[in-house]
């Protein structure tokens, strides 16, 4: 057992399959299927099971994952530590992102270099898209992790750097405890659940949905509409509606089936969340201590 075979078992559980891992680690389906056969033959235990909707853990394949992450942590964990306690990390960092980004993957890091860097000061500002670009033309923010720019704003930041980090999907999703749920839905039966909305939809995928509905004829009044990703799992999880989610968001409540995904044909849509680096000689060293923690973060969600 090393670490590349407990990531690739994380990547799979979160992501839910074998190939959407594969897509997010940048291997062949191949190899991460040789990789889990290793780690279960490591473990000499079956570790997942492989469903029609996505693949699940078995009952060791569960406890192996809660160790996993934990030990992938503590590992993301060191490698900060050091990286910052070798680099003497100092100065002010204005970060800018939307609030379910910077939940997921800016607070569990936070911690990390604040610990090790008494020099250092933080700011993390959450706002909407549109905010966040202007604050960061206007000199306000150092730092941020948004959609591709330029694909889902048509902007171009020529003053910042762009470095991938991952790709995010919009899904559809309702509660697990639900049993009226189909499996799969096409645009013409979205209106046949209460709709809740996600008002902070990445742009593209917006005029996506508006399109869909205004071909298939669909008028609609949703039952409830926030910009706090918190808030409206809760309500789907309630079974008060239906709605469409940022995949990063809802990784852990469809895997343990609060939520339950419905595949949606005509609703397909993905963009890549970048972190964009003002470019300044200062941030340099900084920023490449920043990334590599939150590349490190986006692969063990």
């Amino acid at each position: 057992m090393n670490l590349q075979q407990l990531t690739t078992f994380c990547t799979v559980l979160s992501e839910g399959s074998m190939t959407a891992a594969a897509d997010k680690l940048f291997l062949t389906q191949p190899a991460v299927s040789q990789q889990i056969r290793s780690l279960e033959e490591d473990m000499a235990a079956s570790l997942l099971v492989r469903g029609v909707r996505q693949i699940k853990p078995t009952l060791q394949g569960q406890l192996l994952f809660d160790y996993a992450k934990k030990i992938l942590h503590l590992t993301q964990q060191a490698e900060v530590a050091i990286q910052t306690i070798s680099q003497d990390i100092s100065g002010s960092l204005r970060i800018g992102t939307v609030n379910s980004m910077g939940m997921q993957l800016i607070s569990p890091i936070i911690g990390l270099f604040l610990k090790h860097n008494s020099k250092l000061n933080i700011k993390l500002v959450y706002g909407s898209y549109e905010q966040i670009i202007t604050e960061m033309k206007t000199n306000q923010i150092d730092v941020s992790i948004l959609p591709e720019t330029e694909t889902e704003f048509n902007v171009q930041l020529e003053e910042f750097e762009s470095q991938f980090l991952f790709k995010d999907e919009m899904l559809l999703v309702a509660s697990g405890r639900d049993s009226s749920i189909p499996g799969n839905i096409k645009a013409s039966e979205f209106n046949d659940k209460p709709i809740v909305i996600y008002s902070e939809m990445y742009p593209q995928f917006k005029r996506l949905f508006e399109k869909q509905m205004i071909a298939n004829k669909i008028e609609f009044l949703p039952v409830f509409e926030s910009d706090n990703v918190g808030t409206l799992k809760r309500v789907i999880e309630s079974g008060l509606g239906w709605g469409f989610l940022p995949s990063h968001s809802i990784k852990k409540q469809i895997r343990t089936n609060r939520l339950v995904r419905v595949l949606a044909e005509d609703f397909k849509y993905n963009v890549n969340i970048n972190l964009y680096t003002r470019r300044t000689a200062s941030l340099k060293q900084l920023s490449e201590v920043l990334y590599r923690a939150l590349k490190q973060q986006a692969l063990n969600q």
